[in-house]
């Protein structure tokens, strides 16, 4: 386990330095600070506030899965981490959409309508999990 460590840790150092190498010979210098900005807006993004919601909707499905199936418990978890990504990766596209760009076949539709559809699609799709959940453990004795 610790060879499997190191080496692991020095693909990574060598990763980050290849990415380094990379990114000042193709980007120009006054590209730098916003390509950093961005990257480390991507991190707070995802620390601040993905992962701790992802996290509370895990503990509250924890609670919940004494009453619900394992296999119910699972899509939902993965319908709300999908949610959440998607939401993350769209919420640019919809600001760069307000604030209006030179030419408008770049960002050609309305992003947040989508994004509200497929959200909506989503609950949806856990709400029949949940419904379907309930009538299956009415019906048969709890197995997991």
């Amino acid at each position: 386990m610790k060879v499997a460590r190191i080496v692991l840790v020095v693909v990574g150092v060598l990763v980050i330095a290849f990415g380094a190498y990379v990114m000042v010979t193709t980007v120009r210098p006054n590209r730098i600070w916003g390509l950093a900005t961005w990257l480390l807006g991507a991190v707070i993004l995802h620390d601040a506030i993905l992962s701790p919601f992802v996290v509370a909707v895990g503990l509250l499905l924890r609670r919940a899965g004494r009453t619900l199936r394992v296999w119910a418990l699972v899509v939902v978890q993965a319908v709300v981490v999908l949610g959440s990504v998607l939401a993350l990766v769209v919420l640019p596209e919809i600001a760069a959409k307000a604030h209006g760009t030179k030419n408008d076949t770049v960002l050609p539709f309305d992003y947040g309508l989508r994004l509200l559809v497929v959200e909506g699609v989503l609950v949806l799709v856990v709400a029949a999990v949940l419904v379907v959940a309930a009538r299956r453990r009415r019906t048969t004795p709890s197995t997991g």
